[in-house]
């Protein structure tokens, strides 16, 4: 499936697009809110701006995708691949990110504020200013992230897992960054 098509469809009102290949797909800028996305290809796509609020993106490949500054809120993110992605400024208010992969992902000042953050790997993860009040950590080992500057207002943490947030890396993403 390419751009054209999925625009087209989408304007039809069909919100529907399960297991669609969208390798290297650029939809920066577009609305494709409450979209249908499960376990789509989407590695390495252009979705910038993009807004996607109210998604489900639940088991799809985002593997190097681009998503600075588009727009998650409330979006269903349950187990997605976002493996080297690019997130900054990135709004994920009250996003389901349960067992998501975010290995090396960059979320440098994006929104994660009453996300659901739960058994998520974030290995080599860029979270410096990203702002985690208020969100739902439980199983998410915090000291393989950098944290530098991160809001986390609100955020349950034993003695423990507090001394562990702290730890503050500098990572390399996948894309050298």
């Amino acid at each position: 499936m390419n751009t054209t098509d999925l625009l087209h469809r989408y304007a039809a009102k069909e919100l529907d697009f399960t297991q669609a290949i969208l390798h290297q797909v650029s939809l920066k800028g577009r609305n494709l809110s409450r979209i249908n996305l499960t376990r789509a290809d989407l590695s390495s796509a252009d979705l910038s701006d993009a807004d996607l609020s109210g998604a489900c993106l639940q088991q799809a490949n985002l593997t190097d995708a681009d998503l600075n500054g588009s727009n998650l809120v409330g979006a269903n993110l349950v187990e997605i691949n976002l493996i080297g992605a690019e997130l900054i400024g990135a709004d994920l208010r009250g996003a389901d990110l349960s067992g998501a992969d975010l290995r090396c992902a960059n979320l440098h000042q994006a929104d994660l504020s009453g996300a659901n953050i739960t058994d998520v790997d974030l290995n080599g993860a860029d979270l410096s200013d990203a702002n985690l009040a208020n969100a739902k950590l439980g199983g998410t080992d915090l000291s393989v992230a950098d944290l530098s500057g991160t809001n986390m207002d609100g955020v349950n943490l034993n003695q423990e897992e507090r001394k562990q947030a702290g730890t503050s890396h500098h990572w390399t993403t996948w894309a050298g960054s």
